[in-house]
C-alpha cells in the first residue's frame, strides 16, 4: 500500500472518528433541553397560525355538537370544540389523550416559525466510499450518511417532512432496501420483478462501480411524481440527497399536475405557460434535473412527450393522490396510461384508513383486472414524523407518506399454443 493510500485512509478514519465524537458531545442529555412555551392558537405571536385558528372556528364542526368551534383546548392551545362541556363530554378525546398529539402539532408549528438555527438542514455532501448507507429507518439513514445530530423531535420533525419523499423513493430502489419479499415483506412477486428490473439499471451486473464508469442506459432514469404539489416545492439540494445514494445514474424528476410548479415571487401554484406544453425544466446539476408539467398526466400522455415508458428506467409515485376528491375524473383518465405503460406505481397515504380509502378506489375500478398488486399495504420506514392538523377536523391528526402502497400494469406472458 502507498503512503498516500495510507494517508487518506488515515483521513477518512480521523474524519468519522470526529463526526462520532461531535454526535457523541452533542446528545441532548435531557437537562440542557429548550423549555418551549406552549401558545393558544388565537394569541400565537404568528399571524399564520392565528389565520388559522381562524379558518378552522370558520370551516370545522366541533365532533360532539356538530356547531361553530369556539373553545380552545387548555391542553393543546388548539380550538378544538364548541364549548368547554362539549369539550369535558367528549370521551373518546381525552380517553385517547388526542390532546397530546394535537400539542405537539402546536409546539412543531411554533418552532417552524421560531427563527431557531436548523442545524439539522446543514445535509451532507458526497458518501465516502468507504462507508455503506443504512436504509433501514431514519436514524440509520441519519448516521451513516454523517448528518448532522438530531437532537429532539423538533430536529427530526423539520428534517423529515422534506426528505420523506426523496427516501420513500430510494428506500424502495436501494440496492440494499429494507423491504423484504413476501412473506417476510410485502413485496410481491411481480413487485421483485419490478424493482430487479430498476436495479438492474442503477447497478448494472457487468460493470464495476467506479466513478469513470459508463453503463449501458441511453437516457436518465425518470421519477414522475403524478399530482405533485409540495414535492414540487422542494428545492434540488434535497434531492440531491437522493442522488448522492446512487452516485452513477443520472435523474429526471418529473412533477406532474396543476399544482406541479410553485412560483417563488408571486408564493403561488402557477402555470408554467411554456410554448407547446412543454415543461419548465430546472438543471440541478449534472445528474439531477427537476421537470415541471402544470398538466394533468392524461392530457400528457396523449400529448406522447413521455413516450416511450421504460420499465428498467421509469417508474411513478403518487404521494396522497386522493382518487375520490374532486380530481376523480382526471384520475378516471390517467389510470388506463398509468397502467399501460407497465412500470412501477407506489402511491402514499396518510394512516390506515386514507390508504384503505385508495386501495378500495383501484379495486372497484373498471381496470381493476388489469392491475398486479406489486407491493402490499405497510408502514412507509420513511414517512414523515411532524405530525399535521386536519383543519376541519380539528382532533384529527395525521402524517406525511406514512403508509404506502405499489401496483402496475398487468404483464401478460407469452403462451405457446
Amino acid at each position: 500500500m502507498s503512503l498516500r493510500s495510507i494517508q487518506n485512509n488515515q483521513t477518512v478514519v480521523f474524519k468519522r472518528n470526529l463526526s462520532f465524537l461531535w454526535k457523541f458531545l452533542a446528545l441532548d442529555d435531557g437537562k440542557q433541553k429548550m423549555e418551549r412555551k406552549l401558545y393558544n392558537w388565537d394569541e400565537s405571536p404568528y399571524e399564520s397560525i392565528r389565520t388559522r385558528s381562524a379558518l378552522i372556528k370558520a370551516k370545522a364542526l366541533c365532533p360532539i355538537t356538530s356547531k361553530s368551534i369556539n373553545y380552545i383546548c387548555p391542553y393543546s392551545g388548539i380550538p378544538t370544540h364548541h364549548s368547554k362541556e362539549a369539550w369535558e363530554q367528549d370521551t373518546e378525546y381525552h380517553k385517547l389523550k388526542k390532546y397530546e398529539q394535537l400539542k405537539k402539532v402546536n409546539l412543531y408549528e411554533h418552532d417552524l416559525r421560531s427563527g431557531r438555527k436548523f442545524t439539522e438542514f446543514a445535509f451532507p455532501g458526497k458518501q465516502d466510499k468507504n462507508f455503506t448507507i443504512n436504509l433501514g429507518n431514519w436514524d440509520s439513514f441519519f448516521y451513516t450518511r454523517d448528518f448532522p445530530p438530531m437532537n429532539d423531535e423538533f430536529n427530526l420533525a423539520a428534517a423529515t417532512k422534506v426528505l420523506t419523499y426523496p427516501l420513500t423513493i430510494a428506500s424502495l430502489f436501494y440496492k440494499f432496501s429494507p423491504y423484504e419479499i413476501e412473506p417476510k415483506g410485502p413485496i410481491t412477486l411481480e413487485g421483485a420483478k419490478s424493482l430487479a428490473a430498476l436495479r438492474y439499471s442503477l447497478y448494472p451486473p457487468y460493470v464495476k462501480s467506479s466513478e469513470s464508469s459508463i453503463t449501458f442506459k441511453d437516457r436518465p432514469m425518470r421519477i414522475f411524481i403524478i399530482g405533485a404539489s409540495i414535492e414540487s416545492m422542494i428545492p434540488g439540494y434535497v434531492w440531491k440527497q437522493f442522488g448522492y445514494l446512487f452516485p452513477n445514474t443520472n435523474f429526471e424528476i418529473h412533477f406532474i399536475g396543476p399544482e406541479a410548479y410553485f412560483d417563488k415571487e408571486s408564493k403561488t401554484f402557477q402555470s408554467t405557460n411554456t410554448p407547446f406544453g412543454k415543461p419548465l425544466i430546472i438543471r440541478f446539476d449534472e445528474q439531477i434535473t427537476l421537470h415541471h408539467h402544470t398538466k394533468f398526466f392524461n392530457e400528457i400522455y396523449d400529448m406522447g412527450d413521455l413516450f416511450p415508458f421504460d420499465p428498467y428506467l421509469d417508474s411513478f409515485f403518487l404521494f396522497h393522490p386522493g382518487f375520490k376528491t374532486a380530481d376523480q375524473i382526471h384520475w378516471n383518465k390517467s389510470l388506463k396510461g398509468l397502467l399501460e405503460s407497465k412500470c412501477p406505481i407506489y402511491m402514499t397515504g396518510y394512516h390506515e384508513d386514507d390508504i384503505n380509502k385508495e386501495i378500495e378506489w383501484l379495486k372497484n375500478h373498471e381496470l381493476s383486472n388489469e392491475m398486479d398488486v406489486i407491493m402490499n399495504k405497510t408502514d412507509n420506514l420513511f414517512g414523515c414524523t411532524k405530525l399535521e392538523l386536519v383543519d376541519s377536523n380539528p382532533t384529527e391528526t395525521y402524517n406525511i407518506n406514512n403508509k404506502i402502497f405499489g401496483f402496475r400494469g398487468k404483464r401478460y406472458h407469452a403462451i405457446k399454443t
